[in-house]
């Protein structure tokens, strides 16, 4: 294979791999396993973002505490078919309130103000969630963890768990220059073997 064609593509490959390390990390999937819906946008998150999961044979939700009511949306569990228009209960303590299904949405309002009074605050919260859909029914316990005030603002990823931190740009720059380096080092060091090579079957 010619010297240049090889050179070529040695440092082709070392440059791709640096412009790939320089790539901007993106969230692969949004919301809990990827199959629910955000809930509605516009309202702000409560202390920095509480909210819950909670799954049976039958159901899984999710709720999130919102800026004025806790916002609930209900799959079915072997299908993830949305469960719309069911009798929804939360009961937290000696507390208990009714979910109001909202059609836009597609989701589940709870805006009882002692409720939510109760859940705003900093600490874990067990929840108890009765949903009667037709001719099922069943119940559903979990527990809504609320973040102190000067822990909100957590970011996306963080929130979700998605990833790690990624490395900054100065040192994937330097990772590959170093990538580079090697790169040329053997490119040079397989040419000179191959010359000295050469020189000893001329030399014979």
């Amino acid at each position: 294979m010619n010297h240049y064609f090889l050179f070529k593509r040695l440092v082709a490959a070392s440059l791709l791999s640096v412009l790939l390390g320089l790539g901007t990390p993106t969230a692969l999937a949004h919301g809990p396993d990827g199959d629910h819906a955000e809930p509605s946008a516009g309202a702000s998150t409560l202390a920095g973002g509480a909210r819950l999961e909670a799954k049976s044979e039958l159901f899984e939700l999710v709720a999130r505490l919102q800026g004025d009511h806790l916002s609930i949306l209900i799959d079915r569990y072997a299908s993830n078919e949305p469960v719309l228009k069911a009798a929804v209960e939360l009961e937290s303590g000696a507390l208990k309130a009714k979910a109001k299904f909202r059609a836009e949405q597609g989701d589940y309002a709870v805006d009882d103000p002692a409720l939510l009074k109760l859940l705003a605050t900093p600490g874990e919260h067990a929840l108890l969630i009765t949903i009667m859909a037709g001719d099922e029914a069943d119940l559903l316990e979990g527990v809504l963890r609320t973040a102190a005030a000067g822990a909100a603002g957590l970011d996306h990823d963080t929130e979700y768990g998605h990833g790690k931190p990624w490395l900054p740009i100065w040192a994937r720059w330097l990772g590959g220059a170093a990538l580079l380096l090697l790169t040329l080092l053997v490119w040079a060091w397989r040419r000179k073997a191959k010359q000295a090579t050469k020189f000893a079957g001329e030399q014979a």
